[in-house]
């Protein structure tokens, strides 16, 4: 990365935590609110008041992403914060780098692609000097992103693939989790990073998809099917259903030939895997407890870490016993408040969450 790119980014993502630091509490509220979806603008400096210092030494690694890596994803950032484009779009953005370059600004790659974003110049992206600058790779791609019809809405891996037609269009999904925690990390932002268009009801919950339910609750082929099967898209993103603490993180997927492990960062199956795959659970106030199963990577959120109402805390897969992409949904209700996740305390999630006003189906319904 070029000393100019670089104090570019660095000064930009410093005034991004600036206008961050008070934006985090607003995107997710109650009272039949939605996301807020508005962009994010740089903080103006207050009267004064000294202007912050961009650092001087190369930016943090994020996980397995080195300083150089990092710092690439900070131009894409800053870039995003110039235009005015709101959070959702950072994070589409980097994951699509994520899988295009790994996040190297490469000056080779397939056929003539090149840099962050593996554009082509024979496809009008640019000449190769252009493309080899990273802030005006991320602004191209910025440029036909919004030209997407609902792009902020999409699941991550169909916004990007409108805008790269890649060969390989689930791909971006599994990015979805580290580009949002290097977001988080550059920025201190922990909100507005999803899907737009999260509905909450007055008692604080929201749909953890907005998808048409498949399998029931304890059918009479399936009484043993303790949720709701909602048929979402792979890479969709899963939604804390509401408020609380993530009180588990597994990954849940056996052979049922050999006993063995089958593995979660791979498709299940209906026949030879039994188990949830990746699965998250949230406890919530007054003994309730929420599961969400199969997904595709790696949870974002980490067992003892509170999270919001509508907060995304994974994307849709077919990970474990599955058949194909779906989230796996169950509510568990105790009196106790002693927040039971065993079958026992299982309840209808669709009884349920039109019990707290935030119905399941394809559209979102406020509480009467």
């Amino acid at each position: 990365m070029t000393g100019r790119v670089l104090a570019f980014a660095a000064a930009l993502v410093c005034g991004i935590v600036l206008a961050c630091a008070g934006l985090a509490g607003v995107v997710f509220t109650g009272g039949s609110a939605s996301a807020n979806c508005a962009p994010v603008q740089p903080a103006s400096q207050p009267a004064g008041q000294p202007a912050p210092s961009a650092p001087s030494g190369p930016f943090p690694a994020v996980g397995p992403w080195d300083s150089t890596q990092v710092g690439n994803a900070a131009t894409i950032i800053s870039v995003g914060v110039q235009r005015q484009l709101p959070a959702r779009a950072w994070v589409i953005a980097i994951a699509t780098a994520m899988q295009e370059s790994s996040l190297h600004n490469t000056s080779g790659g397939d056929r003539d692609s090149v840099g962050l974003f593996q554009q082509r110049p024979s496809q009008g992206w640019g000449t190769v000097e252009q493309l080899m600058d990273p802030v005006y790779a991320a602004g191209k791609f910025y440029d036909k992103l919004v030209t997407i019809p609902n792009w902020q809405t999409l699941p991550l891996t169909e916004a990007a693939q409108a805008v790269q037609i890649s060969a390989l269009p689930d791909a971006y999904a599994r990015w979805e989790p580290d580009a949002v925690t290097i977001v988080q990390t550059l920025t201190g932002l922990t909100g507005g990073l999803a899907a737009c268009g999260i509905t909450i009801s007055a008692e604080g919950w929201t749909q953890p998809v907005k998808a048409k339910p498949g399998s029931g609750f304890r059918t009479a082929d399936r009484p043993t099917h303790d949720g709701v099967d909602l048929m979402a898209n792979r890479g969709t993103p899963i939604h804390a259903a509401s408020a609380g603490t993530v009180s588990r993180v597994r990954c849940n997927a056996t052979d049922v030939r050999t006993g063995q492990p089958w593995g979660c960062d791979r498709d299940g199956d209906p026949d030879l895997t039994r188990g949830c795959g990746w699965y998250v659970d949230i406890d919530h106030p007054g003994g309730v407890v929420t599961r969400y199963c199969h997904m595709l990577t790696h949870p974002m959120v980490a067992e003892g870490q509170p999270v919001a109402v509508g907060q995304v805390i994974g994307v849709v897969g077919t990970s474990g016993h599955s058949s194909g992409p779906h989230l796996h949904y169950e509510v568990h209700v105790t009196t106790d408040g002693s927040h039971d996740h065993s079958s026992a305390s299982a309840k209808d999630p669709v009884w349920w969450q039109a019990a707290v006003g935030a119905p399941l189906g394809l559209e979102p319904t406020t509480s009467p």
